[in-house]
């Protein structure tokens, strides 16, 4: 038995419906990869239990995994608005929710984030925000997000060692800069509380003073 295998056997079980979505996802989308996966999907729930958001935002909802972990764990009353620049997906996502979590109050937006969220972030206080969408645009989200934010707000941001390529000289490609440059940002930010977990392909949990 590996490392992950002995986790997995050691956290909560993987509900059914995720265990399939993951599954489905692997079988039938293009880079499956970056779905979400149990271990960090329960993470996820956690972290929503623990911060109890009234007001969710997700960047990059892919095939929906990490949003059904943000309506397992939220509070009753929350919110999610998940933003989503591929249309070819957006019937589908709409059923997996309206399936999967029919209580919970989840709005699917379609199109780049970085026009949408300065619309939603002037209608709701966003206490809990994942960013995982566009590598080489994380900066500019970053950047669109924190001012509005209110104190003590958290973003979660996905893919911060980018498979380690953070950490390699010679890797110069727009999606490693755009973390690479994100990360510095994060880091330099007095105005932020920051650590970067070591959990799949790193996720940076950030805290608004």
């Amino acid at each position: 038995m590996n490392e992950e295998d002995y986790i997995a056997t050691h956290i909560d079980a993987e509900p059914e419906v995720l265990r399939r979505l993951y599954r489905d996802t692997h079988l039938h989308r293009l880079y499956p990869r970056m779905c979400t996966d149990h271990l960090q999907g329960r993470l996820l729930v956690m972290l929503t239990k623990m911060i109890r958001p009234q007001h969710i935002l997700e960047l990059g909802t892919f095939t929906g995994y990490s949003t059904l972990c943000f309506a397992e764990g939220m509070p009753k009353g929350c919110t999610i608005d998940t933003v989503e620049i591929d249309d070819d997906y957006s019937d589908d996502l709409r059923a997996l929710f309206s399936h999967a979590a029919p209580l919970c109050d989840i709005t699917l937006h379609i199109g780049d984030a970085e026009k949408i969220v300065p619309e939603l972030i002037e209608k709701r206080n966003y206490d809990l925000v994942f960013i995982d969408a566009n590598k080489r645009r994380y900066p500019q989200y970053y950047h669109a997000l924190i001012e509005k934010l209110p104190a003590g707000a958290i973003i979660l941001a996905d893919n911060t060692l980018w498979t380690e390529k953070v950490l390699n000289d010679d890797s110069h490609d727009a999606q490693t800069n755009g973390i690479r440059q994100f990360n510095e940002i994060v880091a330099n930010d007095n105005r932020v509380e920051k650590v970067i977990l070591h959990i799949r392909d790193g996720l940076t949990i950030i805290r608004k003073k």
